[in-house]
Order: structure tokens, then C-alpha cells, then sequence
């Protein structure tokens, strides 16, 4: 499991880390604009979007190419239907763009809707292959895939907005008029640029496409569509919860000034700053979904998800100290300071993503079953809570609203699933000292706050930030000692000193 996460977690959370370093360039290009807000409803339009567009098939893929019958036309089956549903996606985008850019309040840029349906599109196309590499244990050719895309995409935005602009200036007849056009704003080449790097990404993976027998097995993909529909719908329910917040932001507060976009762009900003444990439940994700499939048909199954799981939690409550208590270094990833008033979410918003990652380790009981449907119903629950808490509380709280109903939101999908799954897949979760865990570092970061409050000293607040970490480390080393012990290459540091023989 710790291989696997290893090398497709690992290229992931390095692609995703180098996309994160735009924070920076891109709030300070965006300083004192609604730029960056409106860049983020975009996103949040994609994402949402994207879900329908991938049909939870690359989820279908893990489960079904386990059985040997499915193998033969399995792939095939599913990149038909793939690239059906996506080209018909995509022409619809782009047909309805005017009303779109009005929905999501960029109606001054419907070409931002026309970029977001080639992204989408792209991507979805992507997704199958990626799938196959992870499952044909190609960890190499995964990782270039993926990182060199990223690169490519902050080479194209820092050439559209850095580079670009003064050679214009500079040279107006020149060549870079004809691809440089102040007008089309720096989002579109913010979105150009993703565009670019889905479409490399796609011409990379082209052999996984090629070497195939193009048949399609309708009674396959029937069965693949009845398990499929309730993780697409799933799908849906989860980004209401992960990107809901910006839209509603933008439709709850008022746009006098731009009063609107700004907030979306201050809670956008804070939110990346919870980076660190998306980045680990992301790349956990990437490697533990093969693996957990995998697993399913040993007999010793349940016990593999609660170890993994423990140790997952163990690991998220560390990295929410990690950034909880050095909050003052991280908000240097922030260029515009003005956003810095949002830093208060960070703390909420880092335990909902810790809620979110229990949530996927407990989710294995339904996708491995013939309960999918579970996984809709539970989604659903957490996007009434989102859209409930949102729409109530963001006129009088602004972004405090959203973080808090992202933290209700995942924390009620986690116990609902936890309850339910438990009756139907029971799995030996050690559940009373995950809590205890989690417990402990949040009185942690409590009792720091409160000292460095009451004595606002940097050397101070570093030195007790590292104190305690160390001190949760050494903590979990102890309960733990025999777990660790089990495990390769940390194992041998642990075992007990022995006397030397006299």
C-alpha cells in the first residue's frame, strides 16, 4: 500500500504541489482585482462539470477488470462510451456558454465557458487511460505523464502573463500580437494554458488508445452503467461540497465593488492553504483505490482497511499540526496580504479534509459491494448540509459560513458512512483511539493559539509549534510501537535494545 501511494500518490502530490505554487504569481498578478475570485468560480464550474463528464467509469474500471470475463472488452467498452458522453458534453458547453458565463457571473467572458468545455473534455478523455496505467502497475510513465503537464502548465501561464505583456508593449507589430490579446484577460490565459496542458497530457497517453480492439460489449457496459449512475451522482454530491461555496459566495453577498468576487477570492486563497493534507488524501487516493480493489477478494480484507485507516489517521492529524501551528510561514504562499483576513478557515477547513479522507478509507464498503447506491444517498446528505448551511448563514458570516458547512459536510458524511457500513461490510476500525488522535492534536492547536496569543512572539510561536509536534510524534511512537514495528525499514529502528553478551 505505502509503495503504491508512493509512486502514483508521490507524482501526484508533486504535480499538484507545483500547481499550488501559483498561488503566489497568481494573487500577486491578480492584486487588488476580482480576477482571482472569478478564476476560482470558473474552477469551481469545472470541476462540478467534470464529474458527469468522467461517469465514476474509472471507478467502474477498478471493479470490474477484476473479473477475468471482463477483461477482453472492458477498456474498449468504456473509452466508446467515454468518448461519446464527452464529445456530447462538450458540444453542449460550448452551445449554452452565453447563459453559462451569466449562471456562474462571467458574463463579460463566455470564451472562459468555451476554454472550461475543452478542459473538461480533455480531461475526461485522460481519465480511463490514467486508470489503466495505475491498474498495469506503470508508476513511471504515470508520474512523467502527470508532472510534465503540470510544468507545461506554469511555463504557458508565466509566459501568457509575465512574458507576454511587455514584449507586446515593447514589439506591437510583432508576432506576439497575434498570440498575445490584452483583452482576452488573464483568466482566459490562465484557462488557455490548462487547455494546452490537458491536450499534451491526451497526446501522451495516445498509444493507450491506439492499441486497442474497438468493440463494444453492450451487456457490459449495462451492468458497468448500473453500478456507475450512483457514484456519478455521488460525484455531483461531492463537488456541491468541495466547490459549491464559491458559487454561493458570489450569489449570497453583495457585488457592490466587487464586494463578491473578492470574498471568493480571500476564501479561494485561504483554502489552498489546507494543501497539505488535500495533497496526501489526493495522493492516498491515486494509490490506495487498485489497492483496495485488490484486496477485496482476500480473506483477510477487513483487517487491511482498519490498519490502513489508522494509519491514515495518524498521519493527517500530524500534518494538521504541521500546518496549523506554522500558519505564520505557510501564509507566505499568499502574495496579496489583504488575504491573510482568512486565514481563520485554514484550522476548519483542515479537519473537514481530514473528515473527507476517513470518509474515502470508509467508502470502500459500498464500491466493493452491490450498495452504491449508498454512496449517492450519503453524498446527497452531505450537499443538503452544504447548500443549507451556505445559503443560511453567508449573508450575516461570509466565508466562515463555507468553511464551517465543509466542516459539517464531511464530518456527517464520515459517521453516516462509518454507521452504515458497518452493518452491511463490518470492518474492525479501532475507532475510540482514532477519535483520541484526532482529539489530541486539536487541543494541541488549541492550547497554542491561546499561549501565542496571550505572548505574540514569533521565535516563541515556532518553538512551541515544534515542540508539540514533536511531542504528538513521539506520542504516537509510543502507543504505537508495536504497529511500527511490523512495518519495513522503520520496523528495525523500533525493536527493543537488547544487552551485548559478555
Amino acid at each position: 500500500m505505502a509503495g503504491e501511494t508512493v509512486w502514483y500518490g508521490a507524482s501526484s502530490i508533486f504535480a499538484r504541489f507545483l500547481q499550488y505554487l501559483l498561488t503566489p504569481y497568481l494573487t500577486l498578478k491578480f492584486k487588488g482585482t476580482p480576477e482571482y475570485g472569478e478564476m476560482s468560480l470558473v474552477y469551481a464550474a469545472i470541476s462540478f462539470v467534470n464529474i458527469g463528464a468522467l461517469f465514476g467509469l474509472d471507478y467502474a474500471f477498478f471493479r470490474f477488470i477484476q473479473r477475468k470475463e471482463n477483461q477482453k472488452d472492458l477498456y474498449s467498452t468504456l473509452l466508446i462510451s467515454m468518448l461519446s458522453s464527452t464529445t456530447l458534453i462538450t458540444f453542449l458547453i460550448i452551445y449554452f456558454r452565453v447563459p453559462a458565463a451569466h449562471l456562474i457571473d462571467v458574463a463579460n467572458h463566455p470564451e472562459y465557458i468555451t476554454l472550461s468545455a475543452f478542459i473538461i473534455g480533455f480531461d475526461a478523455l485522460s481519465a480511463l487511460p490514467f486508470a489503466r496505467l495505475r491498474h498495469e502497475q506503470r508508476p513511471r510513465k504515470f508520474a512523467m505523464i502527470r508532472v510534465s503537464g503540470i510544468l507545461l502548465n506554469i511555463a504557458l501561464t508565466f509566459f501568457f502573463l509575465s512574458v507576454c505583456p511587455p514584449l507586446l508593449k515593447a514589439h506591437p507589430n510583432s508576432i506576439i500580437a497575434f498570440i498575445y490579446q490584452p483583452r482576452f484577460g488573464f483568466v482566459g490565459y490562465v484557462l488557455l494554458a490548462n487547455v494546452l496542458q490537458n491536450l499534451f497530457q491526451l497526446l501522451l497517453l495516445s498509444p493507450l488508445w491506439r492499441r486497442i480492439r474497438w468493440t463494444f460489449n453492450g451487456t457490459l457496459w449495462r451492468e458497468v452503467m448500473v453500478y456507475s449512475l450512483p457514484l456519478t451522482i455521488a460525484g455531483f454530491g461531492g463537488m456541491i461540497n468541495e466547490t459549491f461555496d464559491r458559487i454561493m459566495l458570489d450569489w449570497r453577498l453583495p457585488h457592490t465593488n466587487d464586494y463578491a468576487a473578492y470574498q471568493v477570492g480571500i476564501y479561494s486563497g485561504c483554502y489552498k492553504l489546507s494543501l497539505l493534507i488535500t495533497l496526501f488524501v489526493q495522493a492516498f487516493r491515486m494509490g490506495a483505490e487498485p489497492f483496495f480493489f485488490r484486496q477485496s477478494v482476500e480473506d483477510s480484507a477487513q483487517r487491511t482497511y482498519a490498519r490502513v485507516l489508522k494509519f491514515f489517521v495518524i498521519l493527517v492529524s500530524g500534518m494538521f499540526l504541521f500546518v496549523s501551528l506554522y500558519i505564520d510561514i505557510w501564509k507566505w504562499f499568499i502574495s496579496d496580504h489583504t488575504m491573510w483576513a482568512g486565514l481563520k478557515v485554514v484550522p476548519i477547513l483542515l479537519f473537514a479534509n481530514i473528515f473527507l479522507g476517513i470518509y474515502y478509507n470508509l467508502s470502500i464498503w459500498y464500491k466493493i459491494t452491490t450498495f452504491t447506491h449508498a454512496g449517492a444517498y450519503i453524498t446527497l446528505i452531505g450537499a443538503v448540509i452544504t447548500l443549507a448551511v451556505n445559503y443560511i448563514f453567508i449573508p450575516s458570516y461570509g466565508y466562515m459560513a463555507s468553511a464551517w458547512a465543509t466542516f459539517l459536510c464531511y464530518g456527517s458524511m464520515m459517521v453516516i458512512s462509518y454507521i452504515w457500513g458497518q452493518k452491511i461490510y463490518p470492518v474492525p476500525y479501532a475507532w475510540k483511539k482514532l477519535m483520541a488522535y484526532m482529539v489530541l492534536v486539536a487541543i494541541l492547536y488549541f492550547i497554542h493559539l491561546g499561549l501565542t496569543t496571550l505572548w505574540p512572539n514569533r521565535v516563541f510561536s515556532l518553538t512551541l509549534a515544534t515542540v508539540m509536534l514533536g511531542g504528538y510524534a513521539l506520542f504516537v511512537l509510543r502507543v504505537e510501537r508495536k504497529e511500527f514495528r511490523r512495518l519495513p525499514y522503520i520496523g528495525k529502528y523500533l525493536e527493543p535494545r537488547t544487552a551485548p553478551a559478555t
